[in-house]
């Protein structure tokens, strides 16, 4: 995939994959905590407990697979790995539509962690068929594709919820199917034959990623930054759903809505902002702008008093959607192109791995400063606590991208 026409419909493909895998993901978003909160009788604060467990399980799970199928993408190719990830998460939506107790959704939540790892195939793709200079732009389609997954996903979940609550998952179900057969005639591979390595359990453990990672010091640093942010960005699916209908008085409907407003901000950022902002700033700013922005979005979060204070934040923190193509473009430069499924693998996999501490950090948070015996009263609190792991993730950014700041490297 050498020309500019192969690639730009190697993109456009897996854009659409991506899409149906978000889209197959945000349906379920505004239903789940509820779904947990019903098999609990009504009780929010435990609730808010036992789906922190939910989540740390779907981390542990992204922990350990994600490198591994990174790896096994960079032996096998990406293709099938997609499609075997896209199949499996069908699959695993249609146990979850039927679980009849709150330890069969439990288990339902265990397999999707193991199978939703074609988002780090995706990077991988998108780096396998984009130029160096280039991949900042490709990263942003796939974060595009992100946010209009989300756009149309929790909208439709909210819908759909309010209908039967056990509904969004068999469509969530339906969509991921499809998106497995769609790839399995139309996806092209992204990675030829001659430019794979052999698969190695050394790799894919995490003294294996030290090794890759700690192979130049921007790309060590980089994965310290990732590490807070992803850190910073569970608070969102960990809390999000259980704020708003308690802070706001926010239903299903109003929770679906107000994720999809996040989700077209990030369609705009990442889909028409990123490319020439890149061009004209460097991908250096824009990450440290993208972590600016965050951080005082969620502290505009944290303090809004109803929800339209809330909504007005939304496009102040939809601007951080600059780090993340920024970062990823930075980070792709420093590793070979049989290495790039592993790299975002590692990426996919500080996702897990700080996922399995975030669901519970944010909301044992948000039950103690909302509980009974808060001696403090402020249900913004895990919002608060995301911004200032933001403001430690501009630090770390700042202080390890100086050299390229110094070199002119990346900037305009």
């Amino acid at each position: 995939m050498t020309t500019a026409g192969p690639r730009r419909a190697a993109v456009i493909f897996i854009f659409i994959t991506v899409v149906l895998d978000v889209l197959a993901l945000g349906i379920i978003i505004p239903v789940l905590p509820m779904l947990v909160e019903d098999f609990l009788g009504g009780d929010t604060a435990r609730a808010a407990t036992v789906f922190g467990v939910f989540g740390t399980a779907w981390a542990m799970m992204q922990f350990v697979f994600a490198p591994i199928l990174g790896a096994l993408s960079d032996r096998w190719g990406r293709r099938p790995v997609i499609l075997l990830s896209c199949l499996g998460l069908g699959l695993d939506y249609v146990l979850m539509a039927l679980a009849p107790t709150l330890v069969w959704l439990f288990l339902g939540r265990i397999l999707s962690g193991v199978t939703s790892a074609s988002f780090a195939t995706a990077g991988a793709y998108i780096a396998d068929v984009t130029p160096v200079e280039k991949r900042a732009a490709g990263f942003g389609v796939v974060g595009a594709a992100f946010g209009l997954g989300f756009v149309l996903g929790p909208a439709l979940g909210g819908v759909l919820g309010a209908i039967d609550p056990r509904l969004p998952f068999w469509v969530a179900a339906g969509l991921a199917l499809v998106n497995a057969a769609y790839g399995y005639f139309v996806l092209p591979e992204s990675l030829p034959p001659e430019r794979r390595r052999q698969f190695s359990w050394g790799r894919v453990n995490p003294l294996g990623s030290l090794r890759l990672l700690r192979s130049h010091h921007e790309l060590f640093g980089l994965a310290a930054v990732t590490v807070f942010y992803h850190l910073a960005h569970h608070v969102l699916p960990s809390v999000f759903v259980l704020y708003g209908s308690y802070r706001y008085g926010w239903d299903a409907r109003a929770t679906g809505l107000t994720l999809a407003g996040v989700g077209v901000t990030s369609i705009i950022v990442q889909g028409g902002l990123v490319r020439p902002m890149v061009a004209r700033f460097g991908e250096r700013r824009m990450l440290l702008t993208g972590l600016a922005f965050g951080t005082v979005g969620y502290v505009i979060y944290a303090m809004a008093e109803t929800g339209a204070g809330f909504w007005l934040g939304i496009p102040i923190f939809g601007l951080m959607g600059l780090y993340g193509p920024s970062a990823q473009g930075l980070m792709t430069r420093h590793v070979t192109a049989a290495e790039q499924g592993q790299l975002q693998g590692i990426n996919s996999s500080f996702m897990g791995m700080t996922g399995i501490f975030a669901p519970a950090l944010f909301t044992v948070t948000f039950a103690e400063f909302i509980g009974p015996h808060a001696d403090w009263h402020l249900p913004g609190a895990p919002f608060l606590l995301a911004a200032g792991l933001l403001a430690i993730a501009w630090v770390i950014a700042w202080r390890v991208t100086r050299a390229r700041a110094s070199a002119g490297a990346g900037l305009k």
